[in-house]
């Protein structure tokens, strides 16, 4: 069945992003599951007041039209339990409910996938790495996923452009947005090689900056492993490489031409957290051999699917949230800022009854409430975290990349945190 249109609905009563859909789904078997009970009022739960005027507003043939208007601009959608939607998706925390492309993002499916990073004002090093890497790595029939920025993300498409591979860019803007700009002349040659550009933002959505911390997390989970070329400690890079890990990922990172040099300190930085050094393509074929837990997951994708997946990723909690219908409100928080372009983006209206960008008003948890108030007073070190909250080293780590994200902590050098102000 093809949920595609309950699912953007969900996604225009909640917000691009919002993590309350989940929250919903909980109670129910399918999105439109969801949308019937949602829209007929049949189910007890509180919302607030944005969200109560999104219900009572928007209607099954707002998405519908939003569909045919995207398919006229040649742009896809699809949703969370449609066939085309990325496999590795489905396990990464607060997935996308839709998502919008160009090109052929059925080349994202069981397939060999690697998430390609680095900085925008690379040096000839870092782009001729990027450039050999990726090369031989869709030569050997890899896909290579990357932001499409300046830098070390175009090099690293274009060099599987150039073995007539296909190649992801994951935006964070709308998919039909000319963004950045000297990359437009690339976009042909992309799409033409069998690649797809890719967002979760609708069509129109300029590239603002809290966008991109959430794109981060997409780009992450799409690559089955992650390369970081080159990278300072402020790089968004560091971002997506701590994401990788959390979800699983081997994280290969090329050793610094200058270890002195700020330009590679994020380098010299993940390789001390524990990152792999990549030295050769091989490094990263050994994590795709036959019968490693990477092959065994692509070929689960292929054989089961999405209902292989539904029991124990979505719907995992149905039965206790069913005890608790009440789904909390949604509270104010403040964004990462990422190193996007210097020109301001042109205001651009959003689609009908699709909502602003929900993340930005997403609950802090209880224990994201504790974390917290624990960093008022100034920075401290996760091991400090874990005694004074008496937690699991593994699951206060899975918390702050998740505050991180959502730019509530800065995560520092050695394991340190601080509130971001």
């Amino acid at each position: 069945m093809n949920e595609t249109k309950y699912w953007l609905w969900l996604s225009m009563v909640f917000g691009t992003g919002s993590r309350r859909i989940w929250e919903v789904m909980c109670l129910f078997e399918s999105a439109e599951e969801a949308y019937q009970s949602l829209s007929e009022q049949s189910v007890s739960l509180k919302f607030n007041e944005k969200e109560t005027d999104n219900l009572s507003r928007t209607e099954i043939s707002d998405a519908e039209r939003f569909i045919e208007k995207c398919a006229e601009k040649g742009i896809g959608i699809v949703g969370y339990s449609d066939d085309d939607y990325p496999h590795q998706l489905r396990h990464l925390f607060n997935p996308p409910a839709v998502l919008y492309y160009k090109g052929n993002i059925s080349c994202l499916s069981g397939t060999r996938t690697v998430t390609a990073v680095g900085t925008r004002n690379a040096t000839d090093y870092g782009i001729r790495t990027a450039e050999t890497v990726c090369g031989e790595l869709a030569a050997k029939n890899m896909v290579i996923i990357s932001g499409f920025a300046v830098g070390i993300d175009i090099a690293s498409q274009l060099a599987g452009v150039q073995k007539n591979r296909p190649t992801a860019a994951v935006m964070g803007c709308g998919v039909d947005v000319n963004y950045p700009k000297p990359n437009e002349q690339f976009r042909e040659r992309i799409l033409k090689s069998g690649g797809v550009f890719l967002s979760e933002y609708p069509p129109e959505t300029q590239p603002l900056p809290q966008n991109f911390p959430s794109r981060n997390r997409i780009l992450a989970a799409l690559g089955r492993a992650a390369i970081v070329f080159e990278a300072s400690v402020k790089s968004g890079s560091l971002i997506t490489a701590r994401l990788a890990s959390e979800q699983g990922r081997d994280v290969f990172v090329i050793p610094p031409a200058d270890i002195f040099s700020s330009k590679y300190s994020g380098n010299v930085q993940l390789l001390r957290e524990g990152a792999q050094p990549l030295y050769s393509t091989e490094d990263i074929l050994d994590t795709f051999r036959f019968g490693s837990s990477v092959d065994t997951e692509i070929r689960q994708s292929i054989r089961y699917g999405f209902d292989g997946l539904k029991a124990g990723i979505v719907w995992e909690g149905r039965a206790a949230a069913k005890a608790d219908r009440e789904v909390p409100i949604i509270i104010p928080r403040k964004r990462i800022k990422e190193d996007i372009p210097q020109e301001k983006p042109q205001d651009t209206p959003e689609p009908p009854n699709v909502p602003e960008t929900s993340d930005t008003f997403e609950e802090l948890t209880d224990i994201q409430r504790s974390i917290a108030e624990e960093l008022k007073n100034g920075k401290l070190h996760a091991d400090e975290l874990c005694r004074r909250l008496d937690m699991d080293p593994a699951e206060l780590m899975t918390e702050l990349t998740e505050m991180e994200i959502m730019g509530t902590v800065i995560s520092l050098p050695g394991k340190m945190f601080e509130l971001y102000r």
